[in-house]
């Protein structure tokens, strides 16, 4: 069998995305375009149970790679099926060799999970799934700016109005603003999302039965995953003061309009960094010299202090333990 290939969003916030190629208990994942982290899985532990569950099992890390570094091997400890393991990561590690070349992968995360507001429509993006069995139902439905963004966004609209407090860090404000839409009582629901953007609602979390089965059309639901507000005008410019600043990682997307996508190249210029982070995964880039441009003032900047947002790019079960890359 050929492996699958396909990407998926990580979210809450919206903050990248993983390029996965998957094939019989392996994977390979990047969230760059260059590093690449390889695992394997013994799935016979769990291919006799009855009930259709999908069982997560642990992953052992068979290694990372990269173009210029090569393959550096992950410790996978003698076992009964240490020949099944070190088989399967052969298999991937050479798949890997011949295509990574090829990101950004289609995404394959069509069920999302919505904070609701009040109103019970879609608010903010708070995870997504590539299969129904992977829909989590208990979590937390609490929308977050995230730790970089909490760290670095500015907004002059993050001052609550007529308030003689200090303003508070933009990104705590934005978090506020857009949990307090979800009222006392916040509900989130699931929803499989069709090629055309229209959406049948599934369970959900404090979800009146009533709203299961729902179909949504595809203007219910924010093209940059968080709901402008309607009658705030601070509300409002503090949203848009955050997709500016989210501009590159909003690159990621896929299909963005030719005018959009311009758009936000002009905005993701203003954090240089982040976009020689993700700017591999582009899936297509329309002012060419204004993407170099801000990739050489990366290059310029590269010795600055690193600030460890580990949390912020990958899923936990992903994430390893003192491991230092460089480009």
């Amino acid at each position: 069998m050929t492996p699958t290939c396909y990407a998926q969003r990580l979210l809450n916030p919206f903050r990248g995305v993983m390029n996965i190629i998957e094939h019989e208990g392996a994977e390979a994942v990047t969230t760059d375009g260059l590093h690449w982290d390889i695992y394997v899985r013994d799935t016979t532990l769990v291919e006799d149970l009855a009930d259709g569950h999908k069982v997560q099992t642990s992953d052992i890390r068979y290694g990372s790679w990269s173009e210029k570094q090569g393959l550096k091997r992950g410790a996978i400890y003698p076992s009964d099926d240490f020949k099944l393991l070190e088989h399967r990561g052969a298999i991937l590690y050479e798949y890997l060799l011949g295509h990574h070349t090829n990101v950004p992968f289609a995404f394959s995360d069509h069920y999302e999970l919505w904070l609701l507001d009040e109103q019970a429509l879609p608010l903010a993006l708070l995870n997504s799934a590539s299969d129904a069995l992977q829909m989590d139902l208990d979590c937390h439905i609490e929308w977050r700016a995230g730790r970089e963004c909490t760290r670095d966004f500015r907004s002059g609209a993050a001052a609550p109005p007529n308030s003689m407090q200090p303003a508070m860090p933009a990104g705590n404000r934005l978090s506020q603003l857009i949990n307090s839409r979800a009222g006392e009582s916040p509900a989130a629901q699931w929803f499989r999302r069709d090629k055309s953007g229209c959406a049948t609602g599934l369970a959900g979390i404090n979800l009146p039965a009533r709203l299961v089965s729902r179909r949504l059309p595809d203007s219910a639901f924010a093209d940059f995953f968080v709901s402008m507000p309607q009658a705030d005008t601070a509300g409002q410019r503090l949203v848009e003061d955050f997709l500016a600043w989210q501009a590159p990682c909003l690159l990621l997307l896929q299909t963005l309009d030719h005018a959009t996508r311009a758009q936000l190249e002009k905005q993701a210029t203003a954090r240089a960094l982040a976009v020689q982070k993700h700017c591999r995964l582009y899936p297509s880039v329309v002012d060419t010299e204004a993407i170099k441009a801000a990739r050489v003032e990366a290059l310029l900047r590269a010795n600055e202090p690193a600030h460890d947002d580990s949390d912020e790019t990958m899923a936990t079960y992903y994430i390893e333990l003192n491991v230092t890359r460089t480009n």
